[in-house]
């Protein structure tokens, strides 16, 4: 039987990104001991008082249907989040509460691509965002970002790529998978470049509370003159440590999101009330315990990249923002994927191959901080040995 177009469009741009991960898991259920650095899930349990707030929710009976775009009780919680971030009143008729922003993201590309509009990728970039493009005909167009300069963007570059074509650019910051967090003048660079071309801004702000150092998160949206074509897409996921809530949402213009909903009732319509209840609940509250998972964070970062200082060949540089850390190893002379499947096969230590994240990614790879401090400093032994190894054989 003939499938439609959209399978298609998306054939090799699902699990195959994921083909360590999935061996290294193989691995694993057969009993072999491993060291699992490839998948961005946090580690840390979440904050009892939200799972908590589920629960009391559900009592009473927060089990019926719920309203399309969400419950007014998320909206207006996330209308106070976004009007202290941003400093300017933001409307609850702002939003559209989804299951995470991976859904997120694929109706804001839906409501603004039709066939053949390209959009721009900041390469590296995750895994999933080819996809969440090309569904509804969308062309990806990857603008090369150098690893040399941290993985920073090139206006020049990103308006070298603009075409008659060009309908939009997918922001992230922090990066997923560089670490890379924009800094305010490459936002409002971004934001010039965009109204100057009348392109419209996804911006994919899911580790926006994960930021290091002296670091500042900034957003598009924060710009009350980009507010019109800014498409935020976020989550409770990463920043609050409960991926399986599949809480997330869209915060956009009114007009946007009234015009938007459609999509997603033909989709979903509507999500749980309790999650939505909790949601609002860790929205509105202070957690101490994700203040310390963020500085866990940051401190496997720190002894992953001491333990590789020592090598000739790898190297690491401290992310700004996230989960992740990239390890550069193109001194070795082999492909993130070759050097990932190596270190799978050969030191039981599994990581996502560079190449999973476009072709910038190449000659790296991505590992993720959401194991303990001990399992951190071995897998950056076991990375840096076999590294070494393959630096005096010549592979």
């Amino acid at each position: 039987m003939k499938l439609a177009k959209i399978a298609e469009r998306l054939s090799g741009l699902g699990s195959e990104k994921w083909a360590v991960h999935g061996e290294g898991k193989r691995r694993a259920a057969a009993g072999e001991n491993m060291i699992f650095l490839s998948i961005g899930e946090p580690d840390a349990a979440p904050p009892e008082a939200i799972l908590e707030e589920a629960r009391k929710q559900m009592r009473p009976g927060r089990l019926h249907y719920s309203a399309g775009n969400g419950e007014l009780s998320v909206r207006e919680a996330l209308s106070r989040y976004y009007t202290k971030q941003t400093g300017r009143p933001i409307s609850n008729k702002q939003f559209l509460f989804l299951p995470g922003t991976q859904t997120a993201l694929f109706i804001a590309f839906m409501a603004i691509l039709d066939e053949g509009d390209e959009v721009l990728l900041l390469d590296p970039y995750y895994a999933t965002y080819e996809g969440v493009i090309a569904a509804p005909g969308g062309v990806p167009v990857a603008v090369p970002l150098d690893p040399d300069n941290g993985f920073h963007p090139n206006i020049t570059a990103l308006e070298a790529a603009i075409t008659p074509r060009t309908k939009a650019l997918l922001l992230n910051s922090p990066s997923n998978p560089t670490g890379a967090v924009f800094t305010r003048d490459e936002i409002a660079a971004i934001g010039k470049l965009c109204k100057k071309h009348d392109l419209w801004i996804v911006s994919d702000e899911v580790y926006a509370s994960l930021i290091y150092g002296n670091n500042i998160f900034t957003s598009p949206f924060f710009d009350k003159d980009l507010e019109e074509r800014t498409i935020v897409t976020s989550s409770i996921s990463k920043s609050h440590a409960i991926p399986g809530f599949r809480c997330g949402w869209i915060a956009a213009s009114e007009d946007f999101c009234a015009r938007a909903l459609s999509i997603s009732e033909s989709m979903l319509f509507g999500s749980q009330a309790f999650l939505e209840d909790a949601t609002a609940f860790a929205l509105d509250t202070h957690f101490p315990e994700l203040d310390a998972m963020r500085n866990t964070y940051q401190a496997r970062a720190k002894i992953l990249i001491e333990g590789l200082k020592g090598s000739n060949s790898v190297s690491a540089r401290m992310p700004e923002g996230g989960m992740f850390v990239m390890v550069d190893l193109r001194k070795t002379g082999l492909s993130g994927e070759d050097f990932a499947r190596k270190l799978l096969t050969e030191h039981n230590v599994v990581t996502m191959p560079g190449e999973s994240f476009g072709a910038c990614g190449a000659g790296h790879l991505r590992v993720a901080l959401t194991v303990d401090e001990k399992q951190v400093a071995e897998a950056a032994k076991r990375i840096a040995a076999l590294a070494e190894k393959l630096m005096h054989s010549g592979h």
